[in-house]
């Protein structure tokens, strides 16, 4: 009973037909992605597709919310390339391991909230640049290899190439009139499959690429030795790994509950993808995290549940083990065409008609998160640099609104009425505010309306503070929050003043 309930959560009933086809179809779309991504970094092929039975199961079962398929994802693979030239494939097994480990203590100390300061237009730009490396990355398969390099296709292979990504592209597209039951991807997939070897047609197909063929996963211990020294070769390579992973997972996460209109557990995906790359290292899988292109295609077959992605992840065990000879013969044009139509139905088409509504770095941030995840290939990356921009921009803007309103009371005290956050960015604009030479023997500082929020502002007060008491006045401050008092008190060596507290109030919090 609790297995059934762990499986089919977040959803009150599972269309079992959906499911089924929905996880074919990301088999067979995972398969050629995830040997490209073995090779490209000088893996065993089959290293790639245990990694895609091992995480696309673990996560499947006990990841933090269903629809969401991980596998051997590009992303993370170009992690371990430069590790796999230098000191070989069991230290990229170790480097897995010790990543899934971080990745687990990160869940359990409940870190994958801090995905919540990804800003929107950040979200845009890595969607919108995930779109375009999709799409870019599809331009491969037009190639062939010849004399050790990469040339494009020519006459009538590239032709046929071309038409059968057409009829692909149209099936995906039409199919849907006609009736939604059964995923457009997939009878796109078994269509083209069926002219190519019903008509003989000679073009590219998985095998081409690698053989799929080999048995279950083996149990293996990593063969690096147990010191200090080979932990230091593979801890920066893990601990870049774990970022890009969760980055990308939580990510997806977020765009899947936007999708769906439901919510997924992050610290559960962070341990559940921690744990499939610890089971990767120790039986040959090159590690991964969510894909968001093969999480896409599960969404439009129509999956809302667990069950599809752990029927993609034993259809591809079963590949290796048993259905090698037919898989190697599904032409590439059809594997091309469906993720044409992912790439075109991951791009955020709606950030156009928002564009002119937004701020002008809002728009740079957007476009440069893109770019870098374009360029580069590297999301964490992107996502960070756009994280601070934006951060830097909030702060600058914050910073603009310190401003102070000044009277006089009756009894000859100046009051300051502060409004606006204290902090290290207005802290300057906040002493020009003062005139202390000219002010009266009492002033009274009014933060009801600001805030003291770090070191730098604490440090400001103290300048201040000293000031008047140089000029033999006293100054009051007033309606501090109860942990501005406290950052205060904590600074009593620095600050000498007369702070009036004011009644505290509770105010409703998130634990």
């Amino acid at each position: 009973m609790k297995l059934a309930l762990n499986l089919f959560d977040f959803t009150q009933k599972v269309n079992y037909r959906n499911e089924i086809l929905a996880g074919l179809t990301v088999a067979m779309t995972m398969i050629p992605e995830s040997l490209s991504f073995a090779i490209l970094a000088g893996f065993p092929p089959l290293v790639g597709l245990y990694a895609a039975f091992i995480a696309g199961l673990i996560t499947a079962v006990f990841g933090g919310r269903p629809g969401m398929v991980s596998g051997g994802a590009g992303a993370t693979v170009v992690v371990l390339i430069a590790l796999m030239r230098s000191n070989g494939l069991e230290y990229v097994f170790a480097a897995v391991a010790l990543a899934g480990v971080i990745q687990i203590l990160i869940g359990l100390f409940k870190f994958s909230k801090f995905i919540r300061l990804v800003p929107q237009p950040v979200m845009y730009g890595f969607v919108n640049g995930l779109a375009v490396i999709i799409f870019m990355s599809q331009l491969d398969q037009f190639k062939v290899l010849s004399n050790g390099t990469l040339t494009w296709l020519q006459g009538e292979a590239m032709m046929i190439m071309l038409g059968l990504v057409a009829l692909t592209v149209a099936i995906v597209v039409g199919f849907p009139k006609i009736t939604k039951k059964i995923p457009a991807s997939l009878v796109a997939i078994v269509v083209v499959f069926a002219l190519v070897v019903g008509f003989g047609i000679n073009t590219k197909t998985v095998q081409d690429i690698a053989s799929v063929e080999g048995g279950f996963p083996p149990f293996h211990i990593p063969n690096i030795p147990f010191t200090l020294e080979a932990f230091k070769i593979i801890l920066p390579y893990s601990l870049i790994f774990a970022a890009v992973g969760l980055t990308e997972g939580l990510l997806t996460l977020n765009l899947v509950d936007e999708m769906t209109g439901t919510k997924g557990n992050g610290n559960r995906e962070c341990i559940a993808q921690g744990t499939s790359n610890i089971a990767n290292g120790f039986f040959f899988g090159m590690g991964g995290c969510p894909m968001i292109a093969q999480t896409l295609v599960n969404l439009s077959a129509g999956s809302r549940a667990r069950l599809s992605g752990i029927i993609a992840s034993i259809t591809i065990l079963l590949i290796i083990l048993f259905g090698a000879p037919i898989i190697g013969q599904l032409p590439m044009a059809a594997l091309v065409g469906v993720m044409i139509m992912v790439a075109l139905g991951t791009f955020e088409w709606a950030s156009f008609k928002i564009i002119k509504k937004m701020p002008k770095h809002d728009i740079f941030v957007g476009i440069l998160v893109a770019v870098i995840t374009v360029v580069l290939h590297n999301l964490a990356l992107a996502v960070l640099i756009g994280v601070i921009i934006s951060a830097l921009v909030f702060a600058w803007e914050s910073a603009k609104r310190i401003r102070a309103r000044t009277y006089i009371d009756e009894k000859g005290v100046k009051h300051y009425d502060i409004y606006g956050p204290l902090f290290f960015g207005s802290v300057m604009t906040f002493s020009e505010k003062f005139n202390i030479e000219e002010d009266p023997e009492e002033v009274i500082i009014n933060f009801k309306e600001s805030r003291v929020s770090d070191m730098s502002a604490i440090e400001t007060l103290n300048s201040i503070t000293k000031k008047y008491s140089t000029a033999g006045k006293k100054v009051h401050l007033q309606n501090l929050s109860t942990d501005c008092i406290r950052l205060l008190d904590n600074a009593e060596a620095v600050i000498d003043v007369n702070i009036i507290k004011d009644p505290e109030y509770l105010v409703a919090v998130e634990k």
